[in-house]
């Protein structure tokens, strides 16, 4: 079929000359000495190029330019004037026109210019691809670049947990300490976020949006690096495939436990000494107060199993963000698991020494009074060890060396090793 040229121009001699010229190289010329005709023309079919004169009654060529934009963006405009000026030629350029020519013309000056404005559409749009394909090549797809299952316990197992055991104490004493106020700040974004939302927007929605802003502290301790006592519960891979000893494992998680703890009181204080717990006329510090309360408040069996569920997908998280290879796929893969766990209700062990001792402090130091119908002498420091901390952090170790670790190093590496 031939390709097709339209032509808008209420010099009918003008069409009648394009129609001459064109037709010789093969072209099907149509011709409109009415403007608005012409861009009915050019919704209706598909016209490779698309010739307007500048200067016409009723509408002016850049008015025509401007709906062509809309009504034909794959043609080719080439604009032509009577009145050439190079102010014209680069504002037809400038309102997408590929071309411009002068009239009079001759029939190898119009051919040339129509010729050099499809190549300079083709350049336009194989610009438009690549920067299209470059924009989706940078947005993280699964792909042979991210790790298999079996790999990424390969790497757990012979990688990170001998670098954390083989990691200088000092070292990892800072990084614990880092992990801790980054759960915390997590913590306190968490509350900031929710205190008065379930009010307005429902508990559901309330308990989701939690989950979603306080998976911020993991992306901090993956992202950034620190040394969270819950994720290095995966090291349970490295004593079992020889790599290590328990003794030095549990050596390390005492340090990073007590390590988080410090970090998690540093954003105490912060939260406290900001005053930042006043928010909202002091709702957000009595909200805080509350949620201390609710944590003691568990029984033992309920944290303690609470904590087995939360750092089953903490550590989840963990596992899946050593799959992805960039950042983004990382927050990805950290969002869901630490969300969903929020949501749900599990506890985590690290999180609440920062939860707890903020409802402490303000409840002893700030004078927040405790809710109704509750005894004060329920939230203290020895109920948060006895009836929160220890039954949430036995429950996290359970989570994470047994769900997560040692269930994939017997899935993968246990019969790599009896091959």
């Amino acid at each position: 079929m031939p390709e097709k040229m339209l032509v808008i121009d209420d010099d009918s001699a003008v069409i009648e000359s394009c129609q001459r010229i064109f037709s010789a190289e093969g072209w099907e010329v149509t011709g409109s000495t009415d403007p608005a005709k012409g861009l009915e023309l050019a919704a209706g079919q598909a016209f490779e190029v698309i010739l307007v004169d500048w200067k016409m009654p009723g509408l002016s060529g850049m008015d025509v330019l401007s709906e062509l934009e809309k009504r034909a963006p794959k043609s080719t405009v080439v604009m032509f004037s009577g009145y050439p000026s190079v102010e014209r030629a680069t504002e037809a350029l400038k309102r997408g026109a590929m071309d411009y020519v002068p009239k009079p013309f001759r029939p190898d000056e119009i051919i040339t210019v129509v010729t050099r404005a499809l190549r300079r559409k083709v350049d336009q749009e194989q610009k438009a691809l690549d920067r299209a394909a470059r924009t989706i090549g940078a947005f993280p797809v699964p792909s042979s670049d991210d790790k298999a299952p079996k790999t990424i316990a390969e790497t757990v197992a012979h990688s990170v947990g001998v670098s954390k055991v083989s990691s200088p104490w000092l070292t990892i004493f800072l990084l614990g300490v880092l992990a801790g106020a980054y759960i915390g700040f997590g913590g306190m974004l968490a509350s900031s976020v929710s205190f008065d939302m379930a009010g307005h927007m429902g508990l559901g929605f309330t308990k989701f949006m939690t989950g979603a802003v306080f998976s911020l502290g993991l992306m901090l301790v993956v992202i950034a690096g620190a040394e969270l006592f819950t994720g290095n519960n995966l090291m349970v891979s490295t004593v079992l495939e020889g790599q290590t000893t328990w003794g030095a494992v549990l050596a390390r998680w005492v340090v990073v436990f007590v390590a988080n703890f410090i970090g998690s009181l540093l954003i105490v204080l912060l939260f406290h000494y900001s005053g930042l717990w006043k928010t909202g006329g002091g709702a957000l510090g009595a909200a805080a107060l509350k949620l201390a309360y609710a944590k003691v408040g568990l029984g033992w069996g309920e944290a303690f199993v609470r904590g087995v569920g939360c750092n089953w997908l903490v550590c989840l998280a963990v596992w899946m963000a050593l799959a992805a290879r960039q950042t983004v796929g990382k927050i990805f893969a950290i969002f869901f698991p630490i969300m969903g766990f929020v949501a749900i209700g599990f506890e985590h062990c690290v999180a609440n020494m920062y939860f707890i001792p903020a409802g402490i402090l303000l409840r002893d130091w700030a004078g927040v009074a405790p809710p109704q119908g509750l005894d004060p002498a329920l939230l203290g420091w020895g109920s948060f060890f006895w009836a929160n901390l220890v039954p949430v952090t036995l429950g996290n170790i359970i989570g994470g060396t047994v769900f997560v670790g040692f269930s994939y190093w017997s899935v993968y590496l246990r019969k790599t090793k009896a091959a």
